[in-house]
């Protein structure tokens, strides 16, 4: 029995150094796992309460746009991306009053709406939208450099279709009538074929004198039967 309890002394004097070498890092360890788990639980209320928080003022903003309320729209905005800004409600709703801002003629007020989308970590898919709008504004004005620029960011494959189709309507708006045409040669090949869209694009490649050849000229003008009415 002695042999035994000398044997238990042993382990347990092992475990007594062990745990003075090693003891405060594992305690530590286990803190910052429970304080990792505390905190993500945490975030996920947090994210749940403010979704659901955000969601009432972006159905105000909804609701005020509906009515053409634009003062409303813009105070439900104001708080909306004050408060919730981090939400996916906010984005949404900056799209919705930017393109009232701008049927009201407030072009300015609209370039900020859409900025803001562009600037914070909105989804890549509003962003693609906002810059899309913010150029239509820019060509609006005439101001076909900024435009394109505002194109030139990267975006989701399935925007290069419309994408190169708003660059050639600013192409063809500046006179760089050969690039127009590139443009939109460029949009019908990623436009899907089944699209009623494509027929647009292709009105207004018709226009400029047709699709490029293989050797880079254009292509034979249309006749008179297929040209536009």
């Amino acid at each position: 029995m002695a042999v035994y309890d000398l044997e238990e002394q042993d382990k347990l004097e092992d475990l007594k150094a062990w745990w003075k070498q090693w003891g405060n890092a594992i305690a530590g360890a286990v803190v910052a796992v429970c304080v990792g788990v505390i905190a993500v639980q945490g975030w996920r209320w947090w994210s749940q309460h403010q979704a659901a928080e955000g969601s009432v003022l972006y159905n105000a903003v909804n609701a005020a746009v509906r009515a053409n309320d634009l003062p409303k729209a813009k105070d439900a905005m104001a708080q909306l991306a004050d408060k919730y800004g981090r939400t996916g409600y906010a984005p949404r709703g900056a799209l919705l009053v930017a393109a009232m801002l701008f049927d009201s003629g407030d072009k300015a007020g609209a370039k900020a709406q859409l900025a803001s989308i562009i600037d914070r970590d909105a989804e890549d898919e509003l962003k693609a939208i906002a810059r899309l709008r913010l150029a239509a504004i820019y060509f609006d004005d005439k101001q076909y450099d900024d435009a394109l620029r505002t194109l030139d960011a990267k975006h989701d494959e399935s925007f290069t279709g419309i994408y190169a189709d708003v660059r050639g309507d600013i192409l063809a708006g500046a006179g760089r009538t050969d690039e127009a045409r590139t443009a939109y040669q460029t949009a019908l090949a990623r436009i899907d074929a089944k699209s009623p869209y494509r027929s647009f694009v292709q009105v207004k490649l018709d226009t400029l004198g047709g699709p490029l050849t293989a050797a880079g000229a254009p292509a034979a003008a249309p006749s008179p039967a297929a040209a536009p009415k």
